[in-house]
């Protein structure tokens, strides 16, 4: 067996970590700007206002109250640790008791993202990242150690097909978060020219960040997204992990980070399906893909089967092209895993002419 089970003492941990962690990204205070309170006089009354700088480097001013001993208490209230305080203990107890973390270095930039509010914005975290959190949402530990330790990042977002919920003046400055990291990150320009959906160190060319949507009317050209302000590349079949996204926190140290990532039955699904699509330099992924998928399946079987069953299910009814593609994946499925006998349970029959 490639994973074990997390013990109920971890599970618990991590459940707490992922409720203060997703409650300090809901009710962020002004305790968690880094500021000061500012006095205004406005036609001879005189008002207090936050002022604080966004992770962009935009200065803004929040309104308090005038000057009056209810405001005064408001501020001095103001300054008392906020939810977030207590992540650090939490998510120290979590990786003691055996829950998984990322590199450091990794999550300096997932947490980079999270502040300048890329999930909120829809933002997916996809790859082997989003695996990782899947051992710790499962309530188990994967035997393969190196997983965290991938030089790839994988982001997806629903590009053209979704409305960002975001003020009429907000917008998600992606490519300035990345700048800002002053790591050495540059975007990679395509065969045209232009830049394409990914980012890399040229001095360590493994480590990159790539950033995929769905196919939209403008085929597989790369875009940049006028709202998220990054280039995004489309990709087929990517829609189907872009459904039913959860949200789960990714630990580090003394720190977590609530970031959204493909329900485990459909990104394990979606595997088999893009495992065949891999040709020459990419063969490699395509033999991680299947482990990946093996691996997440063989967890949900023993915990979860309805939700797979549910995905297979809208899988199938995509059309003949999924259908064929799963079929595909999960023969070779069969041939890393014969003890599971996946094809036994799941049936992906290509649909007849």
């Amino acid at each position: 067996m490639q994973f074990q089970a997390l013990s109920m003492a971890s599970q618990t941990a991590f459940a707490q970590v992922s409720e203060v962690a997703l409650a300090a990204e809901h009710l962020r205070s002004v305790a968690d700007l880094p500021g000061s309170f500012v006095a205004k006089t406005v036609k001879g009354h005189q008002y207090w206002y936050y002022q604080y700088s966004e992770p962009a480097g935009t200065r803004r001013q929040l309104f308090v109250g005038p000057n009056n001993d209810a405001v005064k208490a408001l501020m001095a209230k103001a300054t008392e640790p906020s939810a977030a305080a207590s992540l650090g203990p939490l998510a120290r107890s979590a990786a003691v008791l055996g829950c998984a973390e990322i590199l450091p270095r990794h999550y300096k930039v997932l947490r980079r993202l999270a502040e300048y509010s890329f999930f909120k914005a829809g933002g997916i975290l996809i790859g082997i990242h989003a695996f990782v959190a899947y051992g710790n949402m499962l309530g188990i530990r994967w035997a393969a150690a190196d997983a965290a330790r991938t030089q790839e990042f994988d982001f997806a977002h629903a590009g053209k097909n979704i409305a960002l919920a975001l003020a009429a003046d907000q917008k998600v400055q992606t490519h300035a978060a990345i700048q800002s990291l002053e790591m050495g990150f540059l975007p990679i320009a395509g065969l045209s020219g232009k830049t394409g959906g990914a980012y890399l160190i040229p001095n360590e060319k493994e480590f990159r960040l790539d950033f995929l949507t769905t196919i939209g009317r403008s085929g597989d050209t790369p875009y940049e997204h006028p709202d998220l302000h990054v280039t995004l590349q489309p990709l087929r079949f990517m829609e189907y992990s872009l459904e039913n996204v959860q949200q789960t926190a990714l630990l580090c140290g003394n720190s977590a980070t609530i970031v959204n990532v493909p329900h485990p039955a459909r990104y394990a699904l979606h595997k088999l399906i893009i495992a065949g699509e891999r040709e020459g330099v990419f063969q490699s992924k395509s033999n991680k893909d299947i482990m990946q998928a093996g691996l997440l399946l063989a967890a949900l079987k023993d915990s979860r089967p309805w939700e797979v069953e549910e995905a297979a299910a809208d899988l199938l009814s995509r059309g003949k092209g999924w259908s064929s593609r799963a079929q595909r994946g999960l023969a070779a499925l069969d041939r890393v895993f014969p003890e599971e006998r996946f094809s036994e349970w799941l049936k992906f029959v290509p649909a007849a002419e």
